[in-house]
């Protein structure tokens, strides 16, 4: 069978600049004749020294070139009435503010920051996260979720078998690797944040533990943007077609997904919980394989319907769109049409390349 080398697309914009914050390109020119003052009465901050355009980009008026993208080290402006935000820097003895990153320029009134294209996840409390144990120490584990340092999760922030209410004993710290081990995939919530940046972990809730019977994905996730948004609510469960069955789908703010077979509560657990009144119980009987590490039978039809949840995530993150609830539930349902009207029929999940663009396309209307 021969095969058909197609010559690579440009790669997409990610973000564009507003046109109130858009560099000119007869600025320049405009300074040396003198020039206007501002809604504010200021000089507009096009007045930076001009650069050479083998290192710099020339923005135009026109709207195919209102991408300004800047690289490490490029001087942004001269201007003392202008303020450095984050992503840039001041050159000493200057009022230069000079880039630090690689990104897009943004204007908050006069507080110029640079956003990056890309660049690492930064907790904030209340962020719901997915994250792989790297570490296990004595009273904590060391979490990767992401960020530019590990997370950490204390022995004392997670629920004990049974649901026990208790201080933590030598005896809980020998045993802390029956709780989680290196490798062990969770979602926790950051509870709080040191001076360093670093996050604090929780999983002191019932949707709240270790990971099975699903898929991980790792997509680009900043809280806002392309990828991973903070949202309303970042885990559901829905009714896959083609006989699936229910899937969960956990969507951590750090980019992190967690793509997993719904597991119901045993009939004899739910007599028991039925049949009780406190939290306590309720814990009890769901914690009993909070920890197990050991995944459920998985049917093929379930199998399928999650590899099709994943092709949808990465199609939305290719082509940069955020991927929140609503995005994937519309993705998925217009990618079961899409495979039904193929030849493949519901077997054919492959999402990638043309396929991945026209299901984008069919979500934006474009």
């Amino acid at each position: 069978m021969p095969i058909t080398i197609i010559a690579p697309k440009p790669a997409r914009q990610p973000w564009a600049i507003s046109s109130d914050s858009d560099f000119d390109s007869d600025s320049d020119s405009d300074m040396q004749k003198g020039a206007s003052l501002d809604s504010d009465g200021d000089l507009p901050m096009t007045s930076r020294k001009p650069i050479p355009k083998s290192k710099s980009h020339t923005h135009s008026s026109s709207s195919s070139q209102k991408y300004a993208i800047v690289t490490p080290g490029e001087t942004l402006t001269s201007d003392p009435q202008w303020m450095r935000g984050h992503g840039t820097y001041l050159k000493p003895s200057t009022s230069s503010i000079i880039s630090s990153v690689a990104g897009t320029i943004t204007r908050t009134n006069k507080l110029l920051s640079v956003r990056p294209l890309r660049a690492r996840y930064t907790p904030e409390v209340g962020d719901l996260v997915v994250g792989r144990i790297i570490e296990v120490q004595a009273k904590r584990w060391r979490v990767d979720v992401g960020a530019t340092q590990l997370a950490s999760l204390p022995l004392s922030a997670i629920n004990l078998p049974g649901g026990i209410l208790r201080k933590r004993t030598e005896t809980d710290e020998l045993q802390i690797r029956t709780f989680f081990a290196e490798g062990d995939l969770l979602v926790a919530e950051v509870q709080q944040l040191y001076a360093d940046g670093a996050a604090v972990l929780h999983t002191r809730s019932l949707k709240y533990g270790k990971l099975r019977n699903g898929v991980f994905v790792a997509v680009s996730g900043m809280g806002g943007g392309g990828g991973v948004v903070r949202s309303r609510r970042q885990v559901w469960t829905l009714e896959s077609a083609n006989n699936g069955g229910q899937i969960d789908v956990v969507l951590g703010v750090n980019g992190y997904v967690w793509i997993s077979k719904h597991v119901e509560t045993p009939p004899e657990l739910e007599t028991k919980t039925a049949a009780s009144v406190g939290i306590t119980n309720i814990e009890e009987s769901v914690s009993a394989t909070m920890y197990s590490s050991q995944n459920d039978r998985i049917e093929v039809d379930t199998m399928r319907e999650i590899a099709r949840l994943r092709g949808v995530v990465t199609a939305l993150v290719e082509n940069g769109l955020r991927v929140d609830e609503e995005m994937v539930m519309k993705g998925y349902h217009e990618a079961v049409e899409m495979a039904l009207a193929g030849e493949g029929g519901p077997d054919d999940v492959y999402l990638g390349g043309e396929r991945g663009e026209q299901l984008a396309a069919a979500l934006t209307g474009v």
